[in-house]
């Protein structure tokens, strides 16, 4: 299951992030957490030292397009592969097992088991001629050749506000947990989300933040009603984290470790329909490719499409047994 955290900066997202990847870890669930901020933070939320930084996700985007492609026909080379190219036959779909070649080039263990894969800060040659999405559309390649299998997560750090509406990467996530202080800036994150999310495929709830008492909470239910999951209140244990000493996660506030059970809950309730999820990745595909892509390749890339592949456990095990 995919989950992504999303606010405007300063609402706590990152944190809760780490917090819910920490706690999956503990529940000894199989969690992947994505750095996909501008500001990368995740890895030090998660306690990660600065010299293990993993290989950034974005740099590498050349060996990346080349492994997915895999044997795909229609993907005669790397250079014809955009962040929305979708898998087919042939292509190179990607699990999160310890043998995944993805991982092991680029995902690091932290603390507590989880592993953390970065899309990597801007580069000096990047400032003023690139912009941002230029590396998080290698998370969006990597997540349409995924097969997360069934008590699988993968925990994404978005970038904030409605920065992440740029590209296809908000519809790749079976729950979209939108981070929220109790302020009219906060709510008005989560109608901006709300109006530009319609018509997309998005499972889209609000866990409040630094919710300081009654007035706080009966702000956000009046506001979000049923969009409302939970709230998180102060927390010492979150702030010892924060200086870099983390206790057990048994030592969390019952209230906030409610919160935590309350969207893992909602996830896991979530049922994930591959044929919907590939018809997204060809939308945003077909989009880019007359957008922009085909003027730029001087060539149609709905021939990417393959019409006769959806992916998910069946395309996996196909795979596996060579015989896509």
């Amino acid at each position: 299951m995919r989950v992504a955290f999303v606010g405007k900066g300063g609402s706590g997202k990152t944190t809760l992030a780490a917090l819910f990847t920490r706690y999956l870890a503990e529940l000894g669930r199989p969690v992947l957490a994505v750095d996909a901020d501008i500001n990368q933070h995740l890895g030090q939320a998660l306690g990660l030292d600065e010299d293990a930084t993993p290989r950034p996700l974005g740099a590498d985007l050349g060996w990346l397009k080349d492994h997915l492609r895999g044997g795909n026909p229609r993907l005669p080379s790397a250079d014809v592969v955009i962040k929305t190219t979708p898998p087919g036959r042939g292509s190179r779909l990607v699990r999160l097992s310890e043998d995944d070649e993805v991982l092991r080039r680029h995902a690091v263990r932290c603390a507590g088991g989880a592993r953390l894969m970065v899309t990597g800060e801007f580069d000096t040659e990047d400032i003023g001629v690139s912009c941002y999405h230029s590396k998080t559309g290698a998370v969006e390649l990597y997540l349409n050749h995924l097969m997360d299998g069934p008590g699988e997560y993968v925990v994404v750090d978005m970038t904030a506000g409605a920065d992440a509406f740029a590209s296809g990467l908000f519809t790749r996530f079976d729950l979209t947990v939108l981070v929220s202080e109790p302020t009219q800036r906060g709510i008005g994150v989560y109608r901006q989300y709300l109006a530009n999310s319609a018509g997309h495929r998005l499972a889209l709830r609000v866990v409040g933040n630094k919710v300081a008492d009654r007035a706080d909470a009966d702000y956000l239910r009046e506001q979000l009603g049923s969009a409302l999951l939970a709230s998180v209140g102060h927390s010492a244990w979150v702030r010892a984290a924060e200086r870099g000493a983390p206790e057990p996660l048994a030592s969390l506030e019952p209230a906030n470790r409610a919160a935590l059970d309350a969207v893992l809950a909602e996830l896991d309730a979530t049922e994930r329909d591959w044929a919907a999820y590939h018809r997204g990745t060809v939308e945003f595909h077909l989009r880019n490719a007359r957008a922009w892509a085909n003027r730029a390749f001087g060539r149609d890339l709905a021939d990417q499409v393959d019409p006769d592949f959806v992916p998910g456990p069946v395309a996996a095990a196909s795979v596996a047994a060579g015989t896509a």
